[in-house]
């Protein structure tokens, strides 16, 4: 009985070798998992005839090798913009030909065809976008990353913040001259883009009139907004309260109104018949004329506008039109969002990632390459987007690494080795034993 019982922790012992040496092996893998082999006592066998508190034990067996999901340490600030890492519960979703597989390991490139995957060519599951850019959640699908260059917007809508200086004096020029700063007492520009992404320079000009008056005189490109082979300016006037507010004049009220630029009743203006230019010929036989695409019609926000007596100039700008971009960058946010940014400085999400977890994730099967499977014991996959629910949230740009603690693993090497030994020993004194026996014959 000796024999067996030895023999059985020599097997015990050379399992927990197996077991401490793999840790040890993947001490560097990303996204790897410690084991632990976990040991139990083999039933006990009654000596016939004999109380309970004679039984003898049969040796050990091995229960278990569970894994051991603790959070490993993350790599930051690694140079690959599509590597990922999770902080907290959950699995990256993979598809390897249709079977899904979950990792931790997240590193992540794109392939030939634009989809996320990891070194083995397996797909990364999550949301993509529509259309109109927004994120549609639900099935999960292959994420892909579109290359494409983004196209260009026409401006639709400008904001202008900004102040006239209340105690300027009316210019010395009564006949507005854009090209003479003495026909005017500010000037700001704002960009501006066409249908096809060109831009263009929206000035606007401010000539104090009289006492809370003053009139605004606008130019694209320095030429007329509705026809690009003049230098005629629109011009709009402006009156302001007591309190230096704008004052909002009802809808055709105002004899001054451009034709192409109209005053609305909430303190906005239309631009309107807006015909982008370009100039052609070089030297001294140049011309101007109509570039060929379309300018939208852009609603000027200027409510913002006030008469103090402060210094004029302007505050703050924004408008929403840009030119086409090509993909210069890629980031990935806390929830998982995945952000292109473009040479034309603009950023979109592109995507987003998911994250999956189980009520039982000791249930789940090791698949190889720190990749598991889904099993019976392991209960159904949930999946979300990060920061949901109790899944994590991601670290762009960063890796987790191994959790396997060398110290303690070399300190189990130890033990499994002390263990063997003493388990030889026991087969050896047996050994001995019996040939006591034999030769007491």
């Amino acid at each position: 009985m000796s024999f067996n019982i030895g023999l059985s922790g020599l097997y015990a012992a050379n399992k927990s070798l197996d077991v401490t040496g793999n840790n040890i092996a993947n001490v560097a893998t990303t996204g790897f998992k410690s084991s632990r082999a976990e040991f139990a006592d083999q039933y006990a066998q009654s000596i016939r005839g004999t109380s309970g508190q004679t039984n003898v034990g049969s040796g050990v067996t091995t229960a278990a090798v569970s894994q051991q999901f603790t959070q490993g340490n993350l790599t930051t600030g690694t140079a690959n913009s599509l590597d990922l890492a999770i902080n907290g519960n959950g699995f990256f979703m993979l598809s390897n030909n249709g079977e899904k597989l979950y990792t931790r390991a997240g590193a992540f490139h794109t392939d030939k065809e634009g989809y996320v995957v990891n070194s083995g060519g397996m797909k990364l599951q999550g949301y993509n976008v529509d259309a109109n850019g927004s994120v549609v959640t639900g099935a999960l699908s292959d994420l892909r990353v579109d290359s494409s260059n983004l196209q260009p917007k026409a401006t639709t809508a400008i904001t202008n913040v900004a102040n006239l200086n209340s105690t300027t004096a009316l210019p010395s020029l009564t006949t507005f001259d854009a090209t003479d700063t003495k026909s005017y007492n500010m000037k700001y520009s704002t960009p501006t883009y066409d249908t096809q992404g060109n831009a263009h320079t929206l000035d606007q000009y401010f000539v104090k009139t009289g006492t809370n008056t003053w009139s605004m005189y606008s130019l694209m490109d320095g030429r007329s907004i509705s026809n690009p082979t003049t230098t005629t300016a629109d011009k709009n006037d402006l009156t302001f309260d007591s309190s230096g507010n704008l004052v909002v004049a009802a809808p055709g009220t105002v004899p001054t109104d451009s034709a192409n630029i109209k005053f609305n009743t909430d303190g906005t203006f239309t631009v309107a018949n807006w015909v982008p230019g370009v100039q052609s010929g070089t030297g001294t036989t140049t011309s101007w004329g109509a570039n060929g695409a379309t300018g939208a019609s852009i609603k000027l926000n200027m409510a913002g506008i006030t008469q103090t007596a402060s210094v004029s100039g302007l505050i703050t700008q924004d408008q929403d039109g840009y030119a086409t971009g090509q993909l210069s960058a890629m980031s990935v946010d806390a929830t998982g969002n995945l952000f292109a940014t473009y040479t034309n400085g603009k950023s979109q999400v592109i995507g987003q990632t998911s994250l999956t977890n189980f009520a039982n994730v000791q249930g789940l099967a090791q698949a190889g390459g720190t990749n598991w499977r889904e099993t019976f014991a392991s209960g159904v996959p949930v999946s979300g987007t990060p920061q949901s629910g109790t899944l994590g949230y991601i670290t762009g740009q960063a890796l987790e690494e191994s959790n396997v603690d060398l110290t303690m693993e070399l300190v189990n090497l130890i033990k499994a080795q002390s263990n063997y030994q003493a388990n030889a020993k026991t087969i050896s004194t047996q050994s001995t034993i019996m040939q006591t026996t034999i030769q007491m014959t």
